[in-house]
């Protein structure tokens, strides 16, 4: 199963992998009980979740403005489960406010890395959020948000996006590395209240998660159909000027048509297979371009217009 890693071309230049940095990862305290034999083995406590800080993966990635780019195809994975893609064709404005849906849940995404305390705060929020977020979805089951194995879905997709993000718009991990992450990202679990026993516990639990997930739930739902449809319409961004809603009808064909070909590009390819997602060598080798290109200009950009607001913000501060 791949959840992140795509083979190089011959001959491609292949950027330096990212060693994992200091502390900072998965911190839930651990008690001990005596296992078979009298020995002792660890056993997680329940814990209140532990805010990120400026040491972890999470805090550079997450409020990059490279999410942009990435973010679409972890909402591609969550959609693609029949009870997850119900839930959001039934209940979200997606359709009618995409970019205040977009924006809330990018402002959402920043608070559960850069809020500090608020961050447990706004999971309990999007918790209570989705309290009456029930039907039934296209296989006739039915489905409630906030059910353990659909909100932990919803949550996973994100670690195998974030290695396909690094690969080609950051830096790829090493082995260190993306087990550091993996923690990170069930330390984002606890903070979203996703319980211990519903997060695979290791990298290697997890890829066999994934695979199962992607063979046994996952199919091109309506929501799938939409999301990656370069056509559809989208209205100019809310707050938009004069100029630009007149240039829209000439901006938007092909604002979609690269936000879907990256999109496409990021998703794992066993998803892409699952989801019968085209994607040929000539996308691959255009894919690996862009990135070097992303790879090469974000980094020289100012902070303030690397980060988004709440994370710029929230470096400063944690400079200060």
């Amino acid at each position: 199963m791949d959840t992140g890693r795509a083979a190089h071309s011959a001959g491609e230049e292949i950027p330096a992998p990212v060693p994992a940095p200091g502390p900072g990862g998965d911190r839930t305290p651990c008690a001990e009980r005596t296992g078979p034999g009298g020995d002792r083995t660890p056993r997680a406590e329940h814990t209140d979740p532990v805010p990120f800080t400026p040491d972890t993966l999470l805090w550079d990635m997450a409020g990059d403005i490279r999410v942009l780019l990435y973010l679409p195809a972890a909402l591609v994975l969550q959609v693609a489960h029949p009870a997850v893609g119900a839930g959001v064709d039934e209940h979200s404005v997606f359709r009618t406010d995409p970019w205040g849906r977009a924006r809330r849940s990018l402002d959402s995404l920043q608070l559960w890395v850069y809020g500090g305390d608020r961050a447990v705060e706004e999971g309990r929020r999007l918790r209570r959020l989705h309290r009456d977020i029930k039907g039934t979805d296209t296989r006739g089951r039915p489905y409630h948000a906030l059910t353990p194995a659909y909100y932990a879905w919803v949550h996973a997709t994100g670690f195998p996006v974030f290695l396909r993000a690094a690969e080609y718009l950051f830096r790829p991990f090493d082995e260190e590395g993306e087990r550091r992450l993996h923690a990170e990202a069930r330390r984002l679990g606890r903070i979203l209240g996703i319980r211990e026993r519903d997060m695979p516990g290791s990298v290697e639990e997890f890829r066999t998660y994934f695979d199962a997930v992607v063979r046994e739930e996952l199919e091109r739902t309506a929501v799938v159909e939409e999301l990656l449809d370069p056509r559809r319409l989208v209205p100019p961004p809310d707050g938009a000027g004069a100029v630009l809603r007149l240039l829209w009808p000439v901006l938007r064909p092909a604002l979609l048509r690269l936000q879907v070909f990256v999109t496409k590009g990021l998703l794992p390819p066993v998803a892409r297979e699952r989801l019968d997602v085209t994607w040929t060598a000539r996308d691959e080798r255009r894919l690996r371009l862009l990135g070097r290109v992303v790879r090469t200009v974000v980094p020289r950009l100012p902070e303030r217009f690397r980060y988004l607001p709440v994370a710029y913000a929230a470096r400063r501060a944690a400079r200060a």
